[in-house]
């Protein structure tokens, strides 16, 4: 019995992907406890890299109070939006930062 593409669709979008959102935290802690016990990495973007739980919870936080106060998905409701997009901006300037600032180290 063969499953046709649309057939596939249509259960994959029946999936609710909020179990993976919460499993895909496991990696990234993961990562962030190699980076920090290695010693291997930029200070300032290991800071940056751990910022970006920071967004993660700010986002959370602004979806649900998107949804309770206003009715709405996150993305429809820019200042909330936009203020939480605020703690990902910052966390990707770390990271930058903090591998320019390794890389200029090491040209020296």
């Amino acid at each position: 019995m063969s499953i046709t593409a649309q057939a596939l669709l249509e259960t994959l979008a029946g999936v609710d992907p909020a179990p993976f959102f919460g499993l895909s935290l496991l990696p990234y802690l993961a990562f962030l406890w190699w980076s920090w016990r290695s010693g291997r990495m930029p200070r300032l973007a290991l800071l940056g890299f751990s910022l970006t739980l920071l967004f993660v919870l700010v986002t959370i936080a602004a979806a649900i109070t998107a949804e309770g106060v206003y009715g709405r998905q996150l993305a429809d409701v820019d200042p909330l939006h936009g203020g939480a997009e605020v703690f990902l901006t910052l966390s990707n300037v770390l990271v930058l930062l903090g591998f320019r600032g390794s890389r200029q180290d090491q040209q020296q």
